[in-house]
């Protein structure tokens, strides 16, 4: 297994309020991996951790989301072969992630 990948994003939203937007965009989050042609097979809450697991390419992909008072901390850990698009992942998540915590 290569090494996660971990993506770091700050917010200002407090504890409660990520964590609820974070549970609250799991739907969309499903809806467009399915666009994508993946799957999310599994999400599930413990504390303030977030566990999932997506199908992507006839391999799975796990991973957990930390929230926390100012930041979300997403590892997700990548088959090798998967690992070749590390950088658009995490470029992704950065970017959803950002735009989900966002103060509105």
């Amino acid at each position: 297994m290569a090494k996660p990948l971990v993506v770091v994003i700050p917010h200002q939203l407090g504890l409660a309020e990520a964590h609820r937007r974070l549970d609250g965009g799991i739907g969309e989050a499903k809806a467009l991996l399915q666009k994508a042609g993946l799957s999310m097979a599994d999400a599930s809450w413990e504390g303030e951790r977030l566990s999932f697991v997506v199908g992507a390419l006839n391999q799975k992909v796990d991973g957990h989301i930390d929230v926390a008072e100012d930041t979300v901390r997403v590892e997700v850990n990548l088959p090798r072969i998967l690992s070749l698009f590390a950088s658009k992942v995490q470029q992704v998540i950065g970017h959803n992630g950002t735009k989900l915590l966002t103060k509105k």
